[in-house]
């Protein structure tokens, strides 16, 4: 008879919407903003719940819009859904919204996917591949994308060297990690008096730890709704249909 020690570990979503997100020229944060009569943050919530591999999700919200996301989460039915999701207040930077939402999952067992709320449109099928590679014993895994642009590495307004596109992949979220082995990464992180580094996502954390970071297909619909033209694309590739013809097929 299967025990609790043979149970698949529990996934819990972090959905970051703490941040300011004042670039997209909104009068509030961007994850507020609406998408064709729904919020980025709840648009990202209901994917995540629309997955079917998320246990519980966390809504990373500032003190100053706890209550607007509250009332748009429970306007759209979230709060009272199957899967549990509740608000913890993040933080200033984004190293420490994450942090805050790690130290509110008390699983250690558990499995965190980490995701921008502002990635409104990533299909559910991505979110599940991410999770599945965790899951499958990696401690930390990213979905990313091909880069189309040559990319250059500049210092002081002069091309220092042009990196190999073949190698170059733009990362997407949710990124999916072992709850032990990122929270072991921020311990250590937050205890040095200069870590060297701005940890702008968590597998660069991950990669500062130590940690081995896996690459998994993403998706082109997991863009990220940053500037007023990310968010005409949104609107020109969304209708309350939710089409996914873009979503990319799990291998």
């Amino acid at each position: 008879m299967p025990t609790a020690a043979d149970a698949a570990p529990r996934v819990i979503a972090l959905v970051a919407a703490a941040g300011k997100g004042t670039r997209l020229g909104a009068e509030i944060p961007k994850a507020y903003v609406a998408l064709r009569g729904r919020a980025l943050v709840v648009r990202s919530v209901q994917a995540m719940i629309t997955s079917e591999v998320v246990d519980e999700v966390i809504v990373l919200v500032s003190p100053e819009m706890e209550g607007y996301a509250r009332t748009l989460l429970g306007n759209a039915g979230l709060l009272d859904a199957e899967i549990p999701v509740r608000l913890v207040y993040g933080g200033g930077e984004r190293a420490d919204s994450v942090w805050a939402g790690l130290k509110a999952v008390a699983d250690e067992e558990a499995v965190v996917l980490i995701h921008d709320a502002a990635r409104a449109l990533t299909p559910p099928g991505m979110i599940a591949r991410v999770a599945r590679a965790v899951l499958e014993g990696r401690p930390a895994v990213i979905p990313v994308q091909p880069v189309a642009d040559t990319i250059k590495r500049v210092q002081d307004d002069q091309v220092v060297d042009t990196p190999a596109r073949k190698d170059l992949r733009a990362v997407q979220t949710p990124q999916g990690f072992s709850l032990r082995a990122l929270r072991s990464a921020n311990e250590a992180y937050f205890a040095e008096e200069n870590p060297g580094f701005a940890a702008t996502d968590d597998a660069s954390l991950m990669e500062w730890f130590g940690a081995p970071v896996a690459c998994v297909q993403g998706d082109p619909m997991a863009f990220k709704i940053t500037t007023p033209l990310d968010y005409a694309l949104a609107k020109a590739v969304t209708d309350e249909a939710e089409p996914t013809i873009f979503e990319v097929p799990d291998e």
